[in-house]
């Protein structure tokens, strides 16, 4: 079936759009999406594009997976290198390549908000500060200062621009600053020692191999601008440039397409200036206003056939949005072009829309609950999953999370910050500190409690009645319980805690804090615990374990002092600066459940059920609260709109909110917050034309004509349905690797842990070696081809211009110092163990330099992604994986896959497997024919060659639909044997032998 049959006129003249700019006005639930996944797909499949030829831009990590999975299931064969990514992630990649054209260091490290106001902290007295360095608080404009810096680079403005025009504002104070020489004095002094703290920050940032998510950008169009070979290799490359949510780009964002799209502007922007809501991370709504002058011969195309909402719903939300007139496209558009954005419902039959007004906050909490319960037992196809509660602010959540809880009603709150809070995460802060100093009597109570231990609240209460008699600390009262003469029940319970501490205390004076981490969750049998917890429980534990594992490995990787001291040092650091700990995104995750959002944090969501909370005055739409540090008007380059900027942002906000609803949209509100005075209902009520005329308006009403009656205080409010039953199907993945095909093989249930569950385990010390070898051949061979102006060859253009081989090698002395960089300093079981791997680890490289020096590989390409789609019927599974190194090969293509360790005489079929997955995705999606497959073995610098024959690779196509139907029929039986004395869920398993 083709699927272009299901588009709409307006939608296929997108998708089958030739050449040059093309502006896709999309309104919400218009399938823009759709769109952009369709027009990929289209351009691949009628040869006007290769997938490597095509850049695609989006602003979530998240929307870039969904657009490349949307893209995925379209083309009916797999693809290389298909560059669907963030703004970010692109320009860091181009960076990574060829950063050291511009004296950038390949290995940079890219620092998180955090991480820059540490760096700040840490190097304070270098800023020469002033103005903004009081001297009771001398850190509290740090944040107000990066935010100014990161505003800066918005703006496409360095600090050599931003120190020249302060320059020029103390050589002409009145005619640049007006009023009388003192106060322009104090202006230009001002201004001077800001354009001086961002170029010492700029300068900080070199020093410390270290770049910001602004640098990015910047540094990418910096190497455009001045390598001009660099850009036209990308110019010729990406034949088409397609970019989502067009409205939220910045102005530095807007100018790296532009540059990177000219001259033949095949550029497809989609976007919709009423959602753009990102104006405090630094997005010009201006720019889609913007590119109709950049491009005014671009074509048109207005998306406005909805399939999401019910047509009361979105004509209540466009008379709504037309209040920001006239800085709206449509408004200034509608005379020259005849733009008209209201959105038509393809959806028939009208949505409820209701007013819920409280006494007080409690009381619209309880109404909003109310509502939810009644929808969900009238709407019998409705799950938990249909509602979403909308807030203006995180702070707002707590009242609204209480009320759930206290009814049994399952929620998710889809908060980014947190982390630290969350109880599971506050046990194993807490065990750190109590390693860090065992008298740290609060960490060890909080331990105490774990269920793990088992220890009554009649024994914790003698343990503290004994602490506070003696004045010891309860640590104390652990060590002299026998002296104490507890009985012996408590101290069996007692014995293993502190034999547990005393063994974890002598771990953390020489490991790495994340390795204390996984030891204390094992060993103790916490994880153990978490995991036999129901499994919405146990999935929750689990993800936030993992996050927290994430952050400990990125303080690692940040830190030569690796240990539990340092990291509690940091925290403390962490604490002072504001921050909680980023969580895990959530809001489609886990198990049925109700969303509580920030609209912010809903932005491409949609659920049948919306209700839109606290809608009264200074809520929403908030108070403006203006930049601490504005930049000076001289240095913007964007449009600046002509009315209140901030009351248009919150209007398109509430816009945003109200379009995420299907079948119901509900606006809450109460007159008693706690405050001295009553509060007002939001301007958006009346201007919505919810709010009544007469003087005391009744408590609630509804539009649809259902009344929602408030209840009387203290009285029962109605049959509640019990909390939900429902249970999350184990998550299964999109796609597949190698490494999943073959835990599966080797023990299903070693599956379920690994790649199911997900549970974190502890790494290898060789596994750290070989992540440690093959990034150094890596950076080797990158460096090799940067001196020989190759980068990463174009396998698919002769002309290219990257083609030209020019002279270029690499010393040894250039070699080691890739591998010092490279170098992972974890899970070694001592020191001497640590020193014997990196002598080895030299001896490897020199070898194989020495036997490569005068006769490099011809490497085209290192770390290769692919998807490859293995046909079952009608059904399709997509094997994605990564070769470490394709080489130009007489007679084809070669595949080499490094692996530590020493060759066998003979490798087995089942040893074969990961080479022939890749000669498979090789043949299917290069043009050339694979004439080996390598498996090179580093500890002796030796290989096995191999090809694999026709039947051999049926045999493994077989072998992959096989197993991953086994796995997608959630099938994860134990199988107990020889292996489990080495897997790494042996300690949990209740199957082991």
């Amino acid at each position: 079936m083709d699927p272009l049959k299901n588009l709409n006129p307006e939608q296929l003249a997108a998708v089958k759009h030739s050449d040059g700019p093309l502006l896709i006005v999309a309104g919400a639930g218009t399938g823009k999406t759709t769109v952009i996944a369709e027009r990929v797909a289209y351009l691949i499949e009628r040869g006007l594009a290769k997938p490597e030829e095509i850049l695609a831009l989006t602003f979530t990590e998240k929307a870039a997976g969904e657009m490349a999975d949307r893209v995925e299931a379209l083309l009916p064969y797999g693809y290389f290198d298909l560059w669907i990514s963030t703004f970010h992630s692109f320009s860091e990649r181009i960076l990574k390549e060829h950063g050291l054209n511009i004296g950038l260091p390949i290995d940079f490290k890219l620092l998180n908000e955090f991480e820059q106001w540490a760096l700040v902290k840490k190097n304070l007295a270098e800023f020469d500060l002033n103005y903004y360095r009081p001297l009771g608080n001398p850190t509290k404009f740090i944040h107000a200062l990066l935010k100014h810096f990161s505003r800066a680079k918005d703006e496409d403005l360095n600090s050599e621009q931003y120190l020249a025009y302060a320059g020029e504002l103390r050589q002409n104070l009145d005619g640049m600053l007006g009023g009388g020489d003192e106060i322009a004095g104090q202006e230009a002094a001002r201004i001077n020692e800001v354009a001086n703290a961002y170029h010492v920050y700029q300068q900080l940032l070199l020093d410390n191999n270290a770049l910001d998510f602004g640098d990015l950008i910047n540094y990418c169009l910096k190497l455009f601008r001045q390598r001009p070979a660099i850009l036209e290799a990308y110019r010729r490359q990406f034949k088409y440039i397609l970019l989502d949510e067009f409205q939220d780009t910045n102005w530095s964002q807007y100018e790296l397409i532009k540059i990177l799209a000219a001259p033949n502007n095949n550029l497809t922007v989609l976007g919709d200036d009423d959602q753009a809501i990102f104006r405090f991370r630094g997005a010009s709504m201006s720019n889609i206003l913007q590119f109709n002058r950049d491009y005014p011969a671009a074509k048109k195309i207005i998306l406005v056939k909805n399939y999401r909402s019910r047509q009361n719903i979105l004509d209540l939300a466009y008379e709504f949005i037309k209040q920001n007139n006239p800085d709206r496209l449509e408004w200034q558009l509608a005379k020259s072009e005849g733009l008209n954005k209201k959105l038509t419902a393809e959806t028939p039959g009208a949505g409820e829309i209701g007013e819920i007004r409280g006494a007080d906050l409690a009381e619209e909490v309880g109404l909003v609950a109310d509502k939810i319960i009644e929808l969900k037992n009238k709407d019998r196809a409705a799950s938990w999953n249909d509602f979403a509660i909308l807030i203006r602010a995180n702070d707002s959540a707590d009242v609204f999370i209480n009320e759930l809880e206290r009814r049994g009603l399952p929620y998710i709150f889809g908060a980014r910050r947190g982390l630290y809070a969350k109880p599971v995460i506050m046990e194993a802060i807490a065990y750190f500190k109590l390693l860090d100093n065992y008298h740290e009597s609060v960490s060890l109570w909080r331990i105490l409690n774990l269920p793990v231990y088992s220890f009554t609240g009649a024994e914790l209460a003698d343990f503290n009645q004994a602490a506070r008699r003696k004045a010891w600390s309860l640590f104390e009262v652990l060590s002299r319980a026998e002296a104490l003469k507890f009985n012996v029940e408590t101290l069996k319970k007692i014995q293993p805690l502190l034999a547990l501490i005393s063994k974890h205390t002598a771990l953390a004076r020489d490991k790495a804090v994340s390795e204390v981490f996984l030891a204390f969750l094992n060993d103790s049998g916490y994880l153990k615990y978490l995991t036999g917890l129901a499994a919405p429980e146990s999935a929750a534990a689990v993800n936030l374990l993992n996050q927290f594992l994430k952050r400990l490995k990125d303080f690692e990787a940040a830190n030569a002092d690796k240990s539990v001291k340092s990291f509690l040092a940091e925290l403390n650091l962490e604490m002072e600066a504001g921050e909680e700990g980023e969580l895990p995104a959530e809001e489609e995750a886990g198990p049925e459940a109700i969303r509580i959002l920030t609209v912010h944090g809903a932005k491409g969501l949609e659920f049948k059920y919306v209700f839109i909370v606290n809608l009264v005055d200074k809520r929403f739409p908030t108070i403006l609260r203006r930049e601490p540090i504005s930049l000076p008007d001289a240095l913007i380059k964007e449009i600046l709109p002509e009315g209140d900027a901030h009351l248009a942002e919150e209007r398109r906000l509430f816009y945003v909110a109200m379009t995420r609803a299907k079948l119901g949209l509900f606006f809450s509100l109460a007159r008693d917050y706690g405050g001295a005075r009553e509060k007002k209902p939001s301007r958006f009520i009346m201007e919505l034309g919810l709010e009544k005329k007469e003087k005391d308006p009744p408590v609630s009403f509804g539009r649809s004509g259902i009344s929602l009656k408030s209840a009387e205080k203290g009285k029962s409010r109605g049959p509640e349905p019990a909390p939900s039953s429902v249970r999350a199907k184990p998550a299964l993945p999109d796609y597949f690797s190698y490494s999943q095909l073959a835990a599966y093989s080797s023990c299903p249930y070693q599956y379920r842990f690994a790649h199911v569950l997900k549970i974190p385990v502890s790494g290898k010390e060789q596994f750290s070696f070989g992540k440690t070898m093959h990034a150094t051949l890596q950076k080797l061979f990158l460096l090799l081809n940067e001196k020989k102006g190759l980068g990463q060859a174009d396998l698919f253009g002769a002309g290219h211009p990257s083609a030209t081989v020019k002279d270029g090698n690499v010393t040894f002395k250039e070699a080691l110092e890739l591998y010092e960089q490279s170098w992972i300093d974890d899970w070694y079981k001592d020191k001497a163990s640590k020193e014997e791997r990196k002598k080895q680890g030299r001896e490897i490289l020199k070898v194989f330099y020495e036997k490569y020096k005068d006769s490099w590989p011809e490497v085209l390409f290192l770390e290769k992604g692919f998807n490859l789609k293995i046909a079952d019927g009608d059904k399709a599974y997509t094997v994605r994986g990564v070769i470490d190194r394709i080489d130009r090969a007489d007679a084809g293509l070669r595949l080499v896959d490094y692996k530590t360790g020493r060759a066998k005489d003979k490798l087995t079929f089942e040893e074969k497997e990961q080479l022939f997955i890749y000669q498979l995705a090789a043949q299917e999606l290069f043009e050339q024919p694979v004439s080996g497959l390598v498996f090179y073995y580093l500890d002796n610098n030796s290989e096995i060659k191999f090809i694999g024959a026709p039947a051999e690779l049926d045999k493994m196509k077989q072998k992959i639909i096989s197993t991953i139907n086994e796995i997608v029929g959630g099938k994860f039986p134990p199988r107990p044997g020889r292996l489990c004395a080495w897997c790494d869920y042996n300690s949990i398993c209740e199957f082991r032998k």
